[in-house]
């Protein structure tokens, strides 16, 4: 007997929402044994954790202030994936959207005027990050350089220049390390507690894509690309160029998640700007079927399950590690889960002789 996964010919509707309710369900069963064996009460940590995310209005806010990188570095990935370009480097451009944001709000805010340095602050982040995914992008292109290792590598690079940055040559007069605040005309506005304009700009571009991808040319050309390359051709679509062009805008949407993080939260260069947005928005791609208003329910889910998770380790006073493990064992059978609504599980039993022609087979022996 063996298992074997197929591709489904067409996605079951009934696929689509028994599959994602089974895996919350396995995800809760499995987090509550972690609990139990921890000498914790299932019932009353998940209480906390909904209660500690959703529960007050502070709660709320702090879920939008994870929830926005997270949606933002999401909707770049699930971008990259559907040209079955492997964009592991949003951690780093976002890293360097974040460090092109307050270089320009530090530097440029004596030289230009005022009301232009949040703009430009913002579209600094945005090049930065496309610039960063756009070398390996080229790469890709034209000399056939596998992009998983080439993106994940520039992470590294990314996130060592910040620090450098941080620590030594843009550290404030004074201190040990960070920055100096940015001027007032430079920070993001907020709409409540922590939580910042953002959002509007994730909503807004989410929208966008989902239309570009199911109603413009563009988007016919990428999911060609991603599907079937050789057909792409045959139709004279440029691979090359909308490798490129895609990954462009894939990192400038990862570098306008670091640059709103600086601007809208903490108004200067902070310490921990790479706290592995980039890696989460991976599983919030693939949960989330790479559909960008799905990457906003999913991203909000998400940022929940953090702010959650930081709840029951103060309220119930678990180790921290718990927090962390609960977190993946919640999420790793709903990733799982979602292979299904593509894919069938299908037991193949090896096949039997017939019973004629096994006695005719042994007759030949036994005469042999």
């Amino acid at each position: 007997m063996k298992l074997v996964l197929h591709k489904r010919e067409t996605v079951s509707k009934r696929a689509v929402v028994l599959v994602p309710i089974v895996s919350f369900a396995v995800s809760l069963f499995l987090g509550g044994i972690l609990l139990i064996l921890s000498g914790a009460n299932p019932l009353v940590a998940y209480g906390a954790m909904f209660r500690g995310a959703f529960g007050s209005s502070v709660g709320w806010t702090e879920v939008l202030v994870k929830g926005i990188p997270l949606m933002l570095t999401g909707l770049g990935v699930a971008l990259a994936f559907r040209l079955r370009f492997w964009n592991i480097g949003a951690e780093g451009q976002l890293t360097l959207g974040a460090v092109a944001a307050s270089g320009v709000a530090l530097f440029w805010s004596q030289r230009l005027p005022s009301w232009t340095i949040l703009p430009l602050a913002i579209l600094a982040g945005c090049v930065a990050g496309a610039l960063w995914a756009g070398l390996p992008a080229v790469l890709k292109a034209v000399l056939k350089v596998d992009e998983t290792l080439t993106t994940l590598m520039l992470n590294y690079v990314a996130i060592l220049y910040y620090e450098h940055l941080y620590h030594v040559t843009w550290r404030a007069p004074g201190y040990n390390s960070g920055t100096e605040r940015f001027p007032e005309f430079a920070w993001l506005p907020r709409i409540a507690g922590r939580a910042h304009m953002g959002i509007f700009f994730a909503l807004i571009l989410a929208v966008v894509l989902w239309w570009m991808f199911k109603h413009s040319r563009w988007g016919f050309e990428l999911k060609i690309i991603g599907s079937n390359p050789t057909a792409a051709r045959y139709l004279g679509i440029s691979i090359a160029r909308s490798i490129v062009l895609t990954i462009l805008i894939s990192g400038a949407l990862s570098g306008l998640a670091g640059a709103l993080e600086v601007l809208g939260i903490a108004r200067r260069l902070q310490q921990g700007v790479a706290v592995g947005y980039g890696y989460t928005a991976i599983i919030i791609a693939w949960m989330a079927q790479l559909n960008p208003l799905g990457v906003i329910m999913v991203a909000m889910m998400m940022a929940g399950l953090l702010v959650g998770g930081d709840q029951i380790q103060m309220r119930m006073r678990l180790p921290a590690s718990v927090g962390v493990v609960l977190q993946g064992m919640l999420l790793l059978p709903m990733l799982a889960g979602s292979l299904f609504t593509e894919y069938a599980l299908e037991i193949k039993r090896p096949e039997k002789l017939p019973v004629a022609g096994l006695q005719q087979d042994v007759g030949k022996e036994a005469t042999g």
